[in-house]
């Protein structure tokens, strides 16, 4: 059955614009509240946003559509999606809500959902969800006097902030280094530099003043110029950029250096490994992981098990395999003794445990492995047409990957919140890994219409 509304993570597009108006998220609040309204206890639902300026018009209409059903509300206001998640499982809450576009611009906006559990809803519910939206739910309503209500979490940020804290064991601590933090003016803008100042950093803030249109503009972890040019200007020990809503990390080192989340996920496996923390001997990552990762952890006696792109997906594989590491090169990283979804600034304290137990520079310690070429570009396509079933561009691909002959390998996808053709190559020679993209991207290109 083909989606309607969810994508690959949640609801997504430009504020004001459908589907991401007030009357889609009215229908969402309705088919969410009336789907998980299950017993006679008092339902409940947590709901969170970033730093939008559409926050403002998401976040009543969603109430609305909760408190119609019957719901409790609990708004507990900007705070980072796996805050939302941790507070949705600790407050019993039947479902938990974030209103946010994560690393896109301020005028896009989205609606992620998760179960009681905290973790992400399933396709198959969400395709649930969306029957129920487009059917007629005015017989659900229940009576005036079984309205639900809303009240605000005032000390939502500090119980957030104790969780963090508390994966982390009471022998580390920052004292002594120099951190500067980047939080893309966006929801972990107040609680983040307050853990990291607590566990005795020296941090230099970047980005920490939103006014609902500069999230992610020039900063966080999708433009990590910023941290990197602060890194060097302070002389600091590491830099950290956190995404708008604070699932995503990306880090660079003393050097200015960018560290991805391949390398991150490396560090943080194998050192779990020697410690005897790594369950299921494996990292779980995507198809989009690299190459030279994969084989890092073969010669550490590692697997790496690969998912389709998504967080969601990663998790799902990681509970099934009951693996406690996983994530997205793009810095996703599921640290799941600690968290249910990705959690950027989690992620970044476990790798700051691992570099201060060690000694040196962290350019020294953070690069375990030397990545393979890789190449991504996009093609943009017309609505409602389909390149990739298209006969030559199906070849193109079949011989690109013929010609790598096991020493490298081909990705190609439709991106799942826009009309793009991701097209991915890596492998040990990098003038033939882009001469096998090019060749794809011109191919789809001549048919994308």
């Amino acid at each position: 059955m083909s989606r309607k509304y969810f994508g690959t993570d949640g609801i997504r597009g430009t504020a004001n614009t459908a589907p991401m108006t007030a009357e889609v998220a009215l229908k969402v609040g309705m088919a969410a509240g009336h789907y998980f309204t299950r017993g006679n206890h008092r339902h409940k639902v947590v709901i969170g946003k970033d730093t939008r300026l559409s926050g403002y018009m998401l976040e009543p209409a969603l109430v609305a559509g909760f408190t119609s059903m019957g719901m409790d509300v609990m708004l507990v206001g900007p705070m980072p999606t796996p805050a939302v998640a941790m507070l949705t499982k600790s407050m019993r809450a039947d479902i938990g809500v974030m209103i946010s576009a994560s690393h896109n611009p301020f005028q896009d906006n989205g609606i992620k959902l998760f179960g009681p559990d905290g973790f992400k809803l399933s396709d198959e519910v969400e395709l649930e969800l969306e029957a129920l939206m487009e059917s007629d739910l005015s017989g659900k309503l229940v009576p005036a006097n079984a309205l639900g209500r809303a009240k605000r979490i005032d000390d939502a940020p500090g119980r957030y902030i104790e969780a963090v804290k508390s994966s982390l064991p009471g022998s580390v601590t920052l004292e002594g280094m120099r951190i500067v933090l980047d939080c893309a003016h966006g929801a972990g803008y107040s609680v983040a530099p307050k853990v990291l100042r607590e566990l005795g950093a020296d941090v230099i803030e970047i980005g920490t003043s939103p006014n609902g249109l500069n999230i992610n503009d020039k900063c966080g972890s999708t433009y990590t110029k910023t941290m990197c040019d602060r890194v060097l200007a302070e002389k600091a020990d590491v830099g950290i950029a956190l995404d708008g809503d604070a699932d995503r990390v990306q880090m660079c080192d003393e050097k200015g250096q960018l560290i991805d989340g391949d390398q991150l996920m490396g560090l943080v496996t194998t050192h779990w490994k020697r410690t005897g923390q790594l369950r299921g001997n494996a990292l779980v990552a995507t198809v989009m992981s690299n190459l030279g990762l994969e084989r890092y952890l073969e010669r550490n006696d590692v697997r790496l098990i690969r998912t389709k792109v998504g967080d969601r997906y990663v998790v799902e594989q990681m509970r099934a395999l009951d693996c406690n590491v996983g994530g997205e090169q793009s810095g996703h990283i599921v640290l799941s003794d600690f968290a249910s979804t990705g959690d950027g600034l989690l992620a970044a304290l476990q790798v700051l445990a691992v570099l201060a137990s060690r000694e040196g520079r962290v350019s020294e310690m953070s690069r375990v492995f030397d990545p393979l070429p890789q190449i991504l570009k996009n093609v943009r396509y017309s609505a409602g047409s389909d390149p990739l079933s298209d006969s030559s561009v199906i070849e193109a691909i079949a011989t690109a990957e013929k010609s790598f002959n096991g020493d490298g390998r081909v990705l190609i996808r439709k991106s799942g919140t826009e009309p793009l053709i991701r097209v991915m190559a890596e492998g040990d020679d990098a003038v033939k890994v882009e001469q096998i993209v090019d060749r794809i991207v011109a191919q789809i290109t001549a048919v994308a219409g």
